[in-house]
């Protein structure tokens, strides 16, 4: 090609060239831009987010304020710990990490695999995967070899919820848990403004633990560290990179009314080990001014395998027991009152005027109503009777005649004013209200009317009506006070780390029925000293169903009580309970308080298939009320035992009822109540 061609060629490439040459400023003007924009423009924020990549937040979890009881001794605490977690992102060979963890943790390696899926699913890949808490010592150091070798690998220190009485309390105390997904937007709603829930926190999940959560509860801190590139953490962030941490804060602790050592004393004599054996049911004591003593439900759990990540087997197991051992039975369950209601139908029919205190009534082994007979737990009967020896002797028939001559609304009408058929308000989830029914109540409820017949089955504790221990304790305890009614209650006071109070809760008259007040129920003095003596004579008297169980120099009053579980024929009413399959047999009640005249303490039981209240609970009931007083009246015992003379009934034998030592098991013969 000559010279001039090639020209000629060179002058048709030169606009290609030009575009070229435009396309390749072009090209680097924007990246200079770009570098420029990033290096002088964003380069102080980008540092940032390029220290932070290398930076790990980590939350630095609040203690739980303590659980103190009256007298400031520990009942749930806190205990440091470790956890081992696997972080799914950085967890290379995940098969391997577990084939290794597996024997230290001796935790199958397809269950740890399990748990980092499952994990990664839910929670996300950055979110650590809990594979154990509460390491032992050894675990820790093993574990902490282990973590040079394997990535994700991880050790965290916690703080362990400690409940040093096991599952003595469990029901009240509750149990705490991590939170799940479902509970963080409910929480996060039900303390809007308050609280801020997230992945990871662990919350009360039952029991005061659920309740005062927002008192408990600490706040969180943070922490940051440098971490390398398995995602562990290397150093403190603090002072290197201008990150702050900042410092968890422990939540309040809370002063319960309980006092430890009634609490221990309950649950052992609700666990003795006597011919019922542990009974199965619930117990409850309170102080004269609503403050609650102890609280034991039976059976029971261990709440501190759940602080330390319970396995699902054996939560299915709790939960597929038939005694139902979470169920908080002092307030959660309730029953027919049976005979321990017969001193509220006393006080209604004094103060309705249909008895006196002196008055004799006939009481046979049955009496005829509407066709059918009614049978005492007496077959022969108790002959004539005043209305103290009826509660004695705990006569259903005498019980009976005052069913019919009051009806259903009058008795009801005492009965509420008393606490029967609702809640105590006492601050603890899933009270249930209990019964008292009328006359308006059935109508609505079934759409039929009452009959008179139900009047003579309510009046012995039977029928509709439905109480908790609970509320039979403020019941007896307003009789024992004649007339004060106070609010049960469980949180003496709130206090901080520093023990400076936040809330002092303090004793709550409701009522004091023995004042005439417009829109109030009126009962005298005199009907309730006249009822007291008759549950003295229970406790104390020649006939008395509870005449077993004395304490020395203290006396105590109350009533027993039987709670049958089916119907039974005339032919199977006076069979021995004990000989019934065992969840055919009756409930058994006792409710007392001492001193009878002017009562500290009242405590009452529900005993399930105890057969009857005079073995199944009235020594249960005596074991804690003594406990209370050889701790608070410890005067009482070093003196010698005195006759038993105060509040004499009509045909009471204070010499026979003082020689009978009480831990004589009752003939079975007597086995009435």
């Amino acid at each position: 090609m000559n010279r001039l061609g090639m020209d000629e060629e060179r002058k048709e490439l030169l606009p290609r060239y030009r575009l070229l040459y435009i396309v390749v400023a072009v090209s680097a003007l924007m990246i200079v831009t770009r570098l420029w924009y990033l290096q002088i423009l964003k380069g102080e924020e980008l540092r940032d987010y390029s220290e932070k990549n290398r930076i790990k937040e980590t939350k630095i979890p609040a203690q739980r304020g303590l659980i103190l009881d009256r007298n400031g001794e520990v009942l749930v605490d806190n205990l440091p710990g470790f956890s081992v977690t696997i972080t799914p992102q950085y967890a290379k060979d995940l098969t391997e990490t577990a084939d290794d963890l597996s024997p230290i943790l001796d935790i199958p390696s397809p269950k740890i695999i399990s748990t980092v899926k499952k994990s990664r699913s839910s929670n996300g890949l950055f979110w650590p995967a809990k594979i154990k808490e509460n390491l032992s010592l050894d675990e820790v150091v093993r574990v902490k070899k282990l973590r040079l070798y394997h990535e994700g690998l991880d050790i965290h220190p916690i703080v362990v919820r400690h409940y040093p009485l096991g599952e003595n309390g469990a029901q009240l105390f509750g149990y705490v848990g991590e939170i799940s997904k479902r509970q963080i937007s409910r929480m996060n709603n039900k303390y809007k403004g308050q609280i801020r829930f997230e992945q990871g926190d662990i919350i009360g999940k039952s029991g005061l633990e659920q309740k005062w959560e927002s008192s408990v509860r600490g706040k969180n801190g943070i922490r940051f560290v440098e971490v390398d590139a398995r995602g562990r953490g290397a150093k403190d962030a603090v002072n290197i990179l201008g990150f702050n941490s900042k410092p968890a804060q422990q939540g309040n602790n809370l002063v319960l009314t309980i006092d430890k050592d009634i609490q221990k004393a309950a649950y052992e004599a609700m666990n003795r080990n006597d011919k019922i054996g542990p009974r199965i049911g619930s117990l409850v004591a309170i102080k004269a001014n609503g403050e609650v003593l102890a609280w034991v439900n039976s059976p029971s759990f261990d709440p501190n395998r759940f602080s330390t990540g319970i396995s699902p087997e054996f939560l299915e197991e709790l939960r597929n027991d038939p005694f139902k051992p979470f169920r908080n039975r002092v307030i959660q369950d309730h029953y027919p009152p049976g005979s321990t209601f017969k001193p509220i139908i006393a006080i209604a029919a004094l103060q309705e005027g249909v008895v006196k205190e002196q008055t004799i009534v006939h009481s046979p082994g049955f009496i005829m109503f509407a066709g059918r007979p009614y049978h005492d737990h007496l077959r022969g009967g108790h002959g004539d009777i005043t209305i103290a020896q009826a509660i004695e002797r705990s006569s259903n028939v005498f019980f009976y005649k005052m069913g019919i001559q009051l009806g259903i609304d009058k008795m009801a009408k005492y009965a509420k004013a008393l606490g029967i058929g609702a809640r105590t308000q006492i601050k603890l989830y899933n009270e249930a209200p209990g019964l008292m029914p009328t006359k308006e109540w059935k109508l609505k409820r079934f759409g039929e009317p009452w009959q008179p017949g139900e009047n003579l089955s309510n009046a012995i504790g039977q029928g509709f009506v439905l109480t908790t221990p609970l509320q039979m304790a403020v019941a007896y305890n307003t009789i024992g006070l004649e007339g004060l009614r106070y609010k049960p209650f469980i949180v003496k006071k709130i206090i901080d780390s520093n023990s400076q109070v936040v809330v002092e809760n303090k004793p709550q008259l409701i009522y004091d029925l023995s004042e005439q007040k417009e829109n109030q129920v009126y009962i005298s003095k005199e009907t309730f000293k006249a009822v007291k003596k008759g549950m003295w004579g229970v406790a104390n008297g020649p006939h008395g169903t509870a005449r077993w169980w004395k304490i020395p120099n203290v006396e105590m009053a109350g009533k027993t009580g039987t709670v049958q579980m089916k119907s039974y024929s005339k032919d199977q009413i006076y069979d021995r309970c004990d000989a019934y399959p065992f969840q055919q047999r009756h409930h058994g009640w006792f409710v007392g308080f001492a001193p009878a005249d002017k009562p500290e303490i009242t405590v009452a039981i529900l005993a399930e298939h105890s057969c009857h209240g005079s073995t199944g609970g009235a020594p249960v009931v005596r074991d804690t009320i003594k406990a209370y007083f050889e701790k608070y009246r410890p005067e009482l015992f070093k003196a010698s035992p005195h006759k038993v003379t105060h509040m004499k009934t009509v045909d009471s034998n204070p010499k026979e009822s003082a020689l009978m030592h009480p831990d004589t098991p009752p003939p079975t013969e007597e086995l009435d109540e």
